[in-house]
């Protein structure tokens, strides 16, 4: 996922930096004094407001009146889909054939894993990997890492797990692909649906992955259908909003070339905009095999199996130990499938050496078929037991001994739980519903405009329709308090790294091997520090969202435009005012691109940690699915979704009218 970050925050960025270096003149110093004051003035008037109303009318949560039940309805509907799935004509001529033929895949691709024994797989990695990325050196360390990855998952005796694993992700990461790119070529063509579909991947990209399962749990019941379908729809945006990207991105010289030498339409589409759009196309794929991968593994909690059930048994019972020897594997195939797609893109357009030519393409593939069917020749099925070594046991040990010696760190989870969670979170709850209501519409307001405002605004309220409004507040308490020390952890390393380029360079891989883990894993070392809290879940959430504020605020201030810097610095501007009066201000719109970003990865690995002790809105989500409560887990997932829109309409920078691009 390093490259596609990479490309997606530097496109971002770049954007949205020259945009507000280019066209936003300096205002005078009058008119700047007068916003300022206004701002001020409407800040103490809104506090003055909710603390005379807070005075008149009292604290207290949603009214009871004006909720509304949907636990029972959805309930009766759960009771319903149960007792007609065998019965029903929607069932047996339509869901019924959708869920025999996903089960069917997933078995066809896992039995033909299976068949190929443990050196055909590992040789089809190998060589495959290779193959993609190159012939060169970096083709052979991409095939080094398909090796060790793995060769990790059979030692730690977790290879049955992956082979399923990597079945459920090659059928998902297949139908999503396919279908994201229909999507996406149909936005690249028409501007009416590129318009019709931008609010709607907007908002299936901000919701986070728990919000997915429990649909596709009421219609299809637990296991491979509801894990499938619902990966493939979570996966499915990259790829259709980087093909539709693309595809307008085209070359215009190339398509008037085309165009003047008497191409249709759709010879213009095949022969000239499809091909100059494979780079994002490939980026696209990157992103939707890193999405199911973090999809398939947290699905274990509807009966995926594989590697994300061997870690969510784990954590249920806080076997430290056999959730790392599970999530270890999880971890090596992101890194391994993330630098296979990077590399192969990074070969697009690049010229091939003479002597490599005849070992690409066909020849190249059919010498790796020969080599994975001679390793499926050898029929070694399953992985050796006399190669498998359990690490469950030592590292259970560690965590033991860090129980007993590292005691700082429970005195910091209680520490920071007491004098920080908790005063958050009772203070959002003792606040009237109408205040928080006012607080969202006027945060909204004054980042964007009135549409998010009110999008914002009614999402809030229909939180509290749900019922569910004391605990929509426990889950924000949290992802404030994780937002707030992501971005100042993530603010400080980006203006760190800005400016020292060898120490970027040395953080890159590691920020790119964090970028790559699916947000599941993040929490097994949390619990082994922390325990099962509430602050552990909020460390999570902090490492993981951590990477994306570095790296979007480190090329944020990189790319200020060099001549203001100068300007500043024949003014006689010290380093400490080019970064505060110049770099800062010009880089405005990537550090709220920054925030965007951090507050929906925090909110993501938030709602996860209600399996590690998190509470609130999660836990309802993982009670709702591992007891068949749909209606209450219903009920906290649209919660989530909402929360969501809120969090994300409050952050997100509104895009340029045309007439200030």
């Amino acid at each position: 996922m390093s490259a596609a970050v990479d490309s997606l925050s530097k496109t971002n960025t770049s954007s949205t930096t020259t945009s507000a270096a280019g066209s936003a003149a300096p205002q005078p110093l009058w008119r700047r004094r007068r916003i300022l004051a206004g701002g001020a003035a409407g800040a103490v008037a809104l506090a003055v407001a909710v603390a005379l109303g807070t005075v008149l009318l009292g604290g207290g949560g949603w009214p009871a009146a004006l909720t509304v039940d949907i636990a029972g309805p959805l309930d009766d509907a759960n009771a319903w889909v149960i007792d007609n799935r065998d019965t029903h004509p929607l069932f047996l001529y339509f869901l019924l054939h959708l869920s025999n033929t996903a089960t069917e895949a997933v078995d066809a691709v896992y039995h033909l894993l299976d068949a190929l024994g443990w050196l055909g797989v590992v040789a089809a990695g190998v060589l495959g990997a290779w193959r993609a990325a190159g012939l060169g050196l970096r083709g052979s360390r991409v095939a080094l890492t398909a090796l060790g990855a793995l060769g990790v998952c059979g030692l730690l005796g977790m290879w049955d797990a992956t082979l399923l694993t990597i079945a459920l992700m090659v059928v998902s990461v297949a139908v999503a692909a396919v279908l994201g790119a229909l999507i996406g070529l149909l936005a690249g063509v028409s501007d009416r649906v590129d318009r019709a579909l931008r609010p709607v991947l907007d908002t299936m990209q901000v919701l986070p992955a728990f919000a997915y399962l429990l649909p596709f749990v009421l219609v299809f019941g637990t296991g491979t259908p509801a894990a499938l379908f619902c990966t493939v729809i979570y996966a499915a945006p990259p790829m259709a909003r980087l093909t539709a990207l693309g595809l307008r991105r085209a070359d215009p010289a190339v398509l008037e070339a085309v165009t003047s030498l008497g191409a249709s339409g759709r010879q213009r589409l095949w022969t000239a905009r499809l091909p100059l759009a494979r780079r994002q196309m490939l980026l696209g794929l990157n992103q939707t095999i890193m999405m199911a991968l973090s999809m398939v593994v947290i699905a274990a909690l509807v009966g995926a199996g594989g590697l994300g059930e061997e870690v969510y048994s784990a954590l249920s019972t806080t076997d430290v130990g056999k959730a790392f020897a599970a999530g270890l594997p999880i971890v090596l195939i992101a890194i391994w499938l993330d630098r296979t797609t990077a590399a192969a893109g990074d070969r697009i357009g690049a010229r091939t050496p003479y002597g490599n030519r005849l070992l690409h393409g066909g020849p190249a593939w059919a010498l790796v078929a020969a080599a994975v069917a001679a390793a499926a020749a050898v029929r070694t099925t399953t992985w050796p037991d006399a190669w498998t070594y359990d690490i469950s046991t030592p590292v259970n040990k560690a965590q033991e001994w860090i129980t007993e010696n590292l005691t700082f760190t429970e005195v910091w989870a209680r520490e920071f739980t007491l004098w920080i969670l908790n005063p958050l979170r009772d203070t959002l709850i003792w606040l009237p519903w109408w205040s928080v209501l006012l607080l969202v519409a006027a945060t909204a307001w004054l980042v964007g405009r009135w549409t998010a405002a009110l999008t914002a605004t009614a999402a809030m309220a229909a939180i509290g329709m749900l019922g569910v409004w004391a605990k929509s507040l426990d889950t924000l308490s949290q992802v404030l308090a994780a937002l707030v020390v992501t971005l100042v952890l993530g603010f400080l390393a980006g203006v760190v790294c800005a400016r020292a380029g060898r120490l970027e360079r040395c953080m890159r891989p590691l920020l790119d091997a964090m970028q790559t883990m699916p947000q599941f894993v993040y929490l097994i070392p949390v619990v082994a520090l922390f325990g099962a809290t509430r602050t552990a879940a909020i460390v999570a959430a902090v490492v993981y969202a951590l990477p994306a504020v570095v790296r979007i605020t480190t090329q944020g201030l990189r790319e200020v435009d060099s001549a203001a810097l100068e300007a500043s610095r024949s003014l006689g501007a010290s380093t400490r005012q080019q970064l505060l009066q110049v770099q800062l201000p010009l880089a405005r719109p990537a550090l709220q691109l920054a925030v965007n970003q951090g507050v929906v990865l925090v909110l993501a690995v938030v709602v996860v940690g209600g399996l590690v002790g998190g509470g609130a809105l999660g836990y309802d989500v993982v009670k709702g699915l591992s007891r068949g409560e749909m209606g209450i887990g219903m009920t906290a997932g649209i919660a989530i979704v909402c929360l969501g829109l809120v969090l994300d309409r409050i952050t997100q920078r509104p895009a340029a009218s045309p007439k200030h691009r």
